[in-house]
């Protein structure tokens, strides 16, 4: 059954049933004009992202079900980059007319799943036709007693990142070349020489991507920015806010086993993809020297250069690279 053919009343009453799960702090959720929360005495977080058809996604290569999940989880780790808690959704869905209803069932229950993950209950949002295919906008409200900035970081920092980088980025040119959406949400598989021991974490890591908390980190972090477009770019983002350098050590790059080896059968250099690569999601931040911190040190904060020094020792500028809009 198309979009068409069940109409906007009738999957507004679905969704509204789906999540119909109450909270002492919600005094009013999906049905009227706007939902009304009780805040909590704490600074409010408020974070927006947007994921469009043929921009963000292929539905040639990505299911329903992983576009909802990713959704909840790109605007989760914001609020956890801010060393918050998430409390709250809002969702926005424009759909074309000919949308079949298993992709919107599929979709919701991706959102659903993270949901359950994350805590997050989802109070409200809009639904739209499209003529342009399939677009997503999430919106996660949360808390955060002291939010970490970007823009706390000080010279004789040091650079840290919770953990491995460039997996996300190698499990979506593996996911090219496959050349069809994979449902590993329920136990889907492909076989290639390189082993699917080795494939399956970095496809999950792309298509079902977990944000990762702060925990003890938002405690002794001066600094702090998820890495969603790249390490280097997302670096650099940090050390304007804070109006320092940085220098960075490839030795020190977390890199997992899974990912060196199928970079090599790909012909892809590895570092690379730790560098450039979006969509890990690791929280990458500053702490003072000396804090015990449970993270990897990748680096320090500078006055102002920002270098990047080979595993031979070589130094060289680095730039933000990685992911933009309208590059």
């Amino acid at each position: 059954m198309k979009l068409s053919e069940i109409g906007e009343l009738s999957l507004l009453e679905r969704i509204r049933s789906r999540f119909a799960a109450s909270a002492k702090d919600v005094m009013a959720g999906i049905g009227d004009d706007s939902a009304v929360v009780i805040p909590r005495d704490q600074p409010l977080l408020l974070t927006t992202d947007m994921m469009t058809e043929g921009v963000h996604f292929d539905l040639g290569l990505t299911t329903c079900y992983q576009i909802g999940f990713k959704l909840i989880s790109v605007n989760v780790s914001d609020i956890y980059a801010m060393g918050g808690v998430p409390r709250f959704v809002l969702l926005d869905l424009a759909a074309d007319r000919k949308t079949e209803e298993q992709c919107i069932e599929s979709f919701f229950d991706g959102v659903q799943r993270a949901m359950s993950i994350y805590l997050v209950r989802l109070i409200g949002g809009d639904l739209s036709s499209s003529k342009a295919g399939l677009a997503v906008s999430a919106t996660v409200m949360g808390y955060a007693k002291k939010p970490v900035m970007r823009s706390g970081a000080r010279p004789g920092d040091r650079i840290y990142v919770t953990g491995t980088l460039g997996d996300s980025a190698c499990g979506l040119e593996l996911l090219k070349r496959i050349r069809r959406p994979l449902f590993i949400e329920t136990g889907d598989r492909t076989d290639s020489p390189m082993g699917w021991r080795t494939m399956q974490p970095l496809l999950r890591r792309h298509l079902l991507p977990e944000a990762r908390r702060p925990g003890r980190v938002a405690k002794v972090a001066t600094a702090m920015i998820d890495v969603s477009d790249g390490l280097l770019i997302d670096l650099s983002r940090l050390c304007d806010e804070s109006g320092v350098g940085a220098r960075i050590y490839m030795r020190h790059l977390p890199l997992s086993s899974q990912m060196r080896k199928a970079a090599s059968a790909l012909g892809i250099e590895p570092y690379a993809l730790a560098t450039s690569g979006g969509e890990d999601y690791e929280l990458l931040f500053t702490a003072p020297r000396g804090r015990k911190v449970d993270a990897v040190v990748i680096g320090e904060i500078t006055e102002s250069e920002r270098i990047f020094v080979d595993r031979n020792g070589t130094e060289r500028p680095f730039s933000p690279e990685g992911y933009q809009h309208w590059h």
